[in-house]
């Protein structure tokens, strides 16, 4: 009783939307892009688990739209979305037009964009044009200023760079800034000398290993991501931003859950440069939208980015075409921290060379996934693979909770797919 009551009473305080349907008229598939569970070894019964958590997670009210893409063995056995891309949030009045949200609506993946960053400066080492161990500075001499001469590509990728935080001094619109805001990352001043202590590089790492792309490549980051990636994998909706004549469709993201008031709002502004409050309508517009945000405004559904990561789940190689080599994707996923906790999150996350790692009881791809990796998005966003089950898989969500009645059914989501058999 005690902890229903305090369930309630989060229930009231939170901000949310309210399903103006039953979720199962919200929903959208189309049962022809997905296999019988059983030709991929699982039952009927747990791919039909996983999908009521997620229409549990969407009549919480905290997400107004969700999109599940789950691969097995290469296979979709899911591929769903639930909810509205516009007009169901918590500021939107009943006349306000509400359109569904379908498995092809495109969403922002924010800081889960950084998983596909990061893989870029994995490809140039692999061909020579970077090293792990030279320093950030002598590839990009400015932010060798005060004392960050010794930072590496290597220190970069594993977040221990000591430029964690953005610092004062910047608006929500600074980040849009490409120009603007590497200056302004070039002039922080490490957290400690030489001190290599875990800490999230939520903005500054995108950015920089964006900007290492462009100097030794010559080709700015989301040209090379086309010609790289996008091209060649067949991917129609997948890039930093979207071109003007889709910008309509892309999901609105909301403001959701509870508010921790001056607390929260200083944590976010010291870790992305905005808080939530501000960065959730900049991220519906245009703006943001039109630019490139290495760090965190990759545009995609969770059908393509899954297919990114079914790529690196098959180390590198998908239907005939090599993108990178299978070292540099065990790299990017090689272990680099124990139990330490992660200054700027505030828990122990596991990390590799870039990419989050899963673990054996809590992890951000559920529980038994030691094998796992991948990223988290602001921030109910979860795009992994996991060798162990031979799948992979992303969640996008549109509401931007820190905190709220929700996480139960979200954790049911993750734990329901990592009790998929081994493969």
């Amino acid at each position: 009783m005690q902890r229903r009551g305090l369930r309630e009473a989060i229930k009231r305080r939170v901000v949310r939307c309210t399903p103006l349907v039953p979720h199962v008229d919200a929903s959208t598939w189309d049962p022809d892009q997905e296999v019988d569970p059983a030709e991929v070894g699982l039952s009927a019964a747990a791919v039909k688990s996983v999908w009521q958590e997620v229409e549990a997670l969407y009549s919480s009210g905290v997400h107004p739209a969700i999109q599940l893409c789950v691969r097995r063995n290469g296979r979709i056995v899911l591929n769903r979305a639930i909810g509205h891309a516009s007009g169901n949030g918590p500021e939107d009045g009943p006349d306000v037009p509400k359109v569904l949200v379908t498995p092809e609506t495109p969403f922002c993946v924010f800081s889960a964009s950084k998983a596909v960053t990061l893989m870029f400066a994995h490809l140039l080492v692999e061909r020579g044009q970077l090293d792990y161990d030279m320093p950030v500075a002598h590839y990009l001499p400015e932010f060798g200023r005060h004392d960050k001469g010794w930072i590496t590509t290597r220190d970069l990728l594993k977040h221990r760079a000591g430029v964690p935080f953005m610092g004062a001094g910047l608006t929500p619109e600074s980040l849009l800034d490409w120009d603007g805001l590497l200056e302004y990352i070039y002039d922080l001043r490490p957290v400690a000398p030489q001190d290599r202590r875990l800490a999230y590089h939520a903005a500054t790492s995108g950015y920089l290993l964006a900007q290492l792309v462009q100097v030794v490549d010559g080709r700015d980051v989301r040209t090379f991501m086309r010609e790289e990636v996008t091209e060649p994998l067949g991917l129609t909706c997948f890039d930093y931003g979207i071109e003007e004549s889709r910008r309509h469709e892309v999901v609105k993201n909301y403001f959701t859950g509870l508010h921790f008031g001056p607390a929260m709002d200083w944590a976010f502004r010291r870790a992305l440069g905005t808080t939530l409050i501000e960065g959730c309508p900049l991220s519906n517009g245009p703006e943001w939208l039109g630019c490139c945000m290495p760090s965190g405004n990759i545009v995609t559904t969770a059908e393509q980015i899954g297919r990114f990561f079914e790529l690196l789940l098959r180390e590198g190689e998908l239907d005939g075409v090599r993108i990178f080599a299978p070292e540099s994707v065990r790299m990017a996923a090689r272990r680099t921290t124990g139990r330490e906790v992660d200054l700027t999150i505030g828990l122990p996350i596991r990390y590799g060379h870039g990419m989050m790692l899963g673990s054996r009881w809590i992890s951000p791809f559920g529980p038994r996934a030691e094998q796992a990796f991948g990223h988290l998005g602001l921030s109910n966003v979860h795009v992994w693979a996991d060798p162990q089950r031979d799948l992979s898989a992303a969640l996008l969500t549109s509401g931007k909770p820190v905190f709220a009645h929700h996480l139960p059914a979200l954790w049911g989501i993750l734990r329901g797919i990592s009790d998929f058999p081994d493969a």
